[in-house]
């Protein structure tokens, strides 16, 4: 056999069976007569293998076990005929037909077709044992290699088409989709016929990827089907083909648009659904693939195709991506993410994470990213798009570590930053064992130090008890000399007594103790007159003479101490702590001296040193009188006085420090307080004069009168106008039928409708929204202020020309040229305010409004609210009319789904009353309801509903008018 010929060999192995066909009579349907079963178990047993043959859904089986057994019985016997008649033969016929041909290159395509035609036909009809024994004989495997094998020609024909429909009936049951899931690169194989042309084939192609997107499992293989579609077409993206089918026109409407619904319904399941129900990340990062290829402008053109289908469907992706970025928003505080600029997502980031931990890692991210190498070379935007898929696999990973979409590496984020925590807190916790480690050495080395000491003490208090006993045994040597004295001393008195009393031995006395004397080791010296209670026997003697401690100088010591003391100079502080350290920190901002700023202020600052913000914070550290008392005191220690006082000493030593840098910040603020004043006199000035001269307003005012006039019929119409404040009052009467439409509703109606050129008021009064914000009493007041101001500056360069002093002539020169210049703008500014006053009460007293106490904001608010009312009530107006469209085409959408609906349950109720297999399966019912749009139908209807209470206004406590708007369009009409 060749390989042409075991590429279609699917349901036998080896050699086929010899099948011989009569030439002369066709082949007849048997016959068979079949009693129907009596044992009602045996009928269950059957009956249930026939209900486990149709595939049916849990509620369906119930449905068919609650019939009578009669029916049963019925159901098995022609379920039996079948099987034994048609089954057979057609299986046979089939497989031979396939069998038999090389390839469709040899026969003609009519004949391929045919073939095709009927097995999709089988697959669809005919009971589950045939799609069973159809998978078994590796059928999917023909079909698959059908597709991976087939040529250009194969690929554009219907054969083609057919094919793809046999797969989409196969998948109709739950064993066919298993199947296909479980055969490797089955769907990727499937994803490569997106190359054919054929508008019909790639309908269904997408049809069958979008409802697999919503079959569990099936999402991320479409995803993965996609992502090697674009290797086998060698695009840039995944989704380039995509985008290019759904924009370009075929000229065939028909087809044109069932292929963009498809492809929509298919971007909307790809959204919706698989890791999309749960994850908002999952969402923003698939839909932003969408919009990186240019989805949105596509999007606006499709709606020119007027097929509500497929408007449902771009409802749903525009709906949910606003959704999406609101919820995003709600993550950052409610600021808007613009993904289209890099500047507002790195703004974004950047507050995010700049007071957490995790900024550090942000700015090493940015720093890295910066030394990545810049160009067009394809190894350099590999490496960038490596990042991108590795960042995006980051952000998308489930918890359970899988990737919702096609990861670039294999990796677990979550173990990965498990791991790198318990790095982290190992490397924390060996930081502090190393902490504690050198703790513990320094206790070590400072334990060692005291055992020293403790070892020198030791040895100097041994050497201290050592010399005190030393001591007192000398003291009592000492002691013991002194009582041999006195015993020898009283001896000698004694003796004396005795010479005393015999005065004739005298000289013989004399001579004996002459002639005799001590020894010399009994010989003393006297002790001293002190008594020994005067000597202090238990503290050292420091003051010894003879000693080093008499030697030192003293004095000296005490000298050098004293003078290092007074080297020390220590900041004079005077004024107030926190006046002092605003004051600090406004010069830091300076980034001048204290000289210098000084300098620039006497000099008129003539080069632009002092801003005028910073002139507005000087004026608020001009030093009070207090102050200037307390410095001038300590001006001797100028030198020692901290930063503020010292600026603020040298500032009250200027002439009219105060006066001086009042007058140049009113010549810094003047520019721009004329400014602010001039636009507003304009305003009312143009819109007094525009209000007057309005043709436009004067025919909505006269459409107004009409139809008050018509509504208010009886004492209290025929009226020749009416006040404008009353224009506003128009929201406040409401139609009967909807309260939502109001009086102003229907005007605004009435002018689109038969009077379009007054519409577009807003152009012919410009200026009334300026005007409206225009203060008479504020307008007075800010120039009442420029003219004091001026006139407090003429004073000063008066008093400066009577003082002869140092900087006086730049003062005088600079502000008299200003003072010229600055009057004559402030007249000027007086003139057009005059003006001001006058047009505005002319237009008032045209409008009817002759009360003096009328004012500008009062008079143009009113018009502004009006005009702003009026462009509400459009846009109501218009929302209104899409709604009634909406509902009408819904509507039309509902009949037509019920009546397929009817169709389908009759369907059903045929196929249970003795038909085998139904001609459209579930995956059949969940591409239509796909394709419909009703899949999305529940979320579709909430966003809208959402969107619906945030547009529509919600207005209570007015009046009602029966009937009178109705009457009053009739009147309108008939003029």
């Amino acid at each position: 056999m060749t390989s042409k010929q075991s590429s279609w060999c699917c349901c036998f192995s080896g050699r086929p069976p010899e099948i011989t066909r009569l030439a002369a009579d066709p082949i007849q349907p048997i016959q068979i007569d079949i009693p129907m079963p009596d044992d009602e178990n045996e009928i269950d047993t059957k009956f249930s293998e026939i209900v486990a043959e149709l595939d049916v859904d849990q509620a369906h089986r119930d449905a068919l076990f609650n019939l009578p057994s009669e029916r049963n019985g019925n159901y098995i016997a022609v379920k039996f005929r079948t099987e034994k008649c048609q089954t057979p033969i057609l299986i046979t016929l089939t497989v031979y037909r396939m069998y038999t041909r090389v390839s469709f290159d040899d026969f003609k395509e009519d004949q391929g077709l045919e073939i095709v035609d009927g097995l999709k036909t089988a697959l669809r009809t005919q009971p589950m044992s045939f799609v069973t024994r159809f998978l078994d004989k590796e059928g999917l495997e023909c079909l698959l290699n059908f597709l991976k094998r087939m040529d250009f020609t194969t690929m554009e024909s219907s054969i083609h088409t057919s094919v793809i429909g046999c797969i989409k009936a196969l998948m109709n049951n739950s064993q066919g989709r298993a199947h296909v899931f479980a055969f490797p690169d089955s769907v990727n194989i499937i994803a490569q016929s997106l190359s054919t042309e054929n508008i019909k084939t790639k309908t269904a192609l997408y049809e069958i990827l979008g409802a697999m997107c919503l079959v569990p499992g099936g999402h991320k293989k479409v995803l993965e089907a996609m992502l090697h579609y674009q290797k086998y077409a060698a695009e840039r993206t995944r989704f380039q083909s995509l985008i290019f089918d759904l924009e370009r026109s075929t000229g065939r409407y028909r087809e044109e648009v069932n292929l963009k619904t498809a492809i929509m319904s298919f971007i909307n399941a790809a959204l919706k659904y698989g890791p999309g129900q749960e994850s908002l990340e999952f969402r923003l990062h698939l839909r932003y693939e969408f919009l990186m290829l240019g989805i949105q402008p596509v999007i606006d053109k499709l709606r020119n195709h007027g097929n509500a289908t497929l408007d449902r469907h771009l409802d749903y992706f525009e709906m949910m991506r606003n959704a999406d970025e609101k919820q995003l928003c709600s993550r950052f505080e409610n600021v808007h993410v613009d993904t289209k600029s890099a500047y507002s997502m790195f703004d974004v980031l950047r507050k995010k994470l700049t007071m957490s931990s995790a900024y550090q890692n942000f700015m090493s991210i940015m720093q890295h990213l910066i030394l990545l190498p810049f160009g067009n070379d394809m190894n350099i935007v590999g490496l960038w798009k490596v990042i991108d898929q590795i960042v995006q696999q980051v952000v998308l990973q489930q918890k359970n570590g899988k990737d919702p979409d096609v990861g670039t590496v294999e990796m677990n984020v979550k173990n990965i930053v498990r791991q790198m925590t318990s790095e982290t807190d190992l490397q924390s916790l060996q930081q502090k064992l190393k902490d504690l480690s050198k703790q513990n050495e320094e206790m070590e080395s400072k334990l060692a130090k005291k055992d020293h000491e403790c070892e020198i003490k030791n040895e100097e208090k041994a050497e201290l008890a050592a010399t005190v006993t030393r001591m007192v045994a000398k003291l009592d040597s000492q002691t013991d000399l002194k009582q041999v004295i006195d015993k020898l001393n009283m001896e000698i008195e004694m003796l004396k007594a005795q010479l005393a009393a015999k005065p004739q031995d005298s000289r013989i006395s004399d001579m004996v103790i002459n002639s005799c004397s001590i020894p010399d080791d009994a010989k003393v010296r006297l002790p001293t007159t002190s008594s020994r209670d005067d000597v202090r026997n238990g503290a050292i003697q420091w003051f010894v003479s003879g000693t080093v401690w008499n030697r030192l100088q003293h004095e000296k010591i005490e000298g050098e101490e004293q003078s290092s003391k007074t080297s020390k100079h220590k900041e004079l502080a005077l004024i107030d702590g926190r006046r002092a350290q605003n004051c600090t920190i406004l010069l830091s901002k300076l980034k001048l001296t204290n000289e210098e700023v000084i300098k620039a202020v006497t000099d008129m600052d003539s080069r632009e040193d002092l801003p005028k913000d910073m002139l507005e914070q000087l004026l608020k550290f001009v030093p009070t009188t207090e102050e200037i008392q307390t410095l001038n005191e300590h001006s001797q220690e100028v030198d020692n006085m901290a930063r503020a006082d010292r600026f603020l000493f040298e500032a009250s030593q200027v002439f009219h420090y105060e006066a001086i840098l009042k007058a140049l910040y009113f010549k810094k603020k003047f520019p721009e307080r004329l400014g602010d004043i001039r636009p507003k006199i304009n305003a009312v000035i143009d819109s007094s004069n525009t209000m007057m001269k309005s043709t436009k307003l004067r025919q909505l005012l006269e459409i107004i009168l009409a139809l008050g006039n018509f509504m208010n019929r009886g004492q209290r119409g025929n009226a020749k106008g009416f006040k404008l404040n009353s224009l506003n009052n128009m929201l406040d009467t409401k139609s009967s039928m909807d309260r939502n439409v109001t009086l102003l509703h229907y005007l605004v109606d009435v002018l689109e409708k038969r009077f379009p050129k007054i519409m577009p008021l807003e152009s012919e009064l410009p200026d009334v929204k300026v005007a409206s914000k225009v203060n008479m009493g504020e307008l007075d007041k800010e120039i009442v202020v420029l003219r004091s101001g001026l006139s407090e500056i003429e004073k000063e360069i008066v008093l400066f020309e009577k003082q002869s002093m140092h900087g006086k002539v730049r003062f005088v020169s600079v502000m008299t040229d200003f003072v010229a210049v600055a009057s004559y703008n402030v007249s000027e500014i007086e003139e057009a305010y005059t003006e001001m006053i006058n047009k505005f009460k002319e237009a008032a007293k045209s409008f009817g409004d002759i009360s003096d106490d009328s004012k500008p904001d009062d008079f143009f608010g009113i018009m502004d609210t009006f005009i702003n009312s009026i462009n509400d009530a459009k846009q109501e107006n218009e929302r209104i009319k899409q709604l009634k469209e909406e509902e009408e085409r819904r509507a039309k959408l509902e009949e037509q789904m019920r009546r397929e609906r009817e169709k389908s349950r009759m369907k059903k109720g045929e196929n249970a009353n003795g038909k085998a297999g139904s001609a459209k399966g579930e995956f059949d019912e969940l591409i239509s309801a796909l394709r419909t749009g009703d899949v999305f139908g529940e979320d579709l209807s909430k966003m809208r509903r959402n969107r619906k209470r945030a547009v529509t206004p919600q207005r209570e406590n007015s009046r009602e008018r029966a009937g009178a708007m109705k009457t009053a369009r009739a009147i309108l009409t008939e003029q």
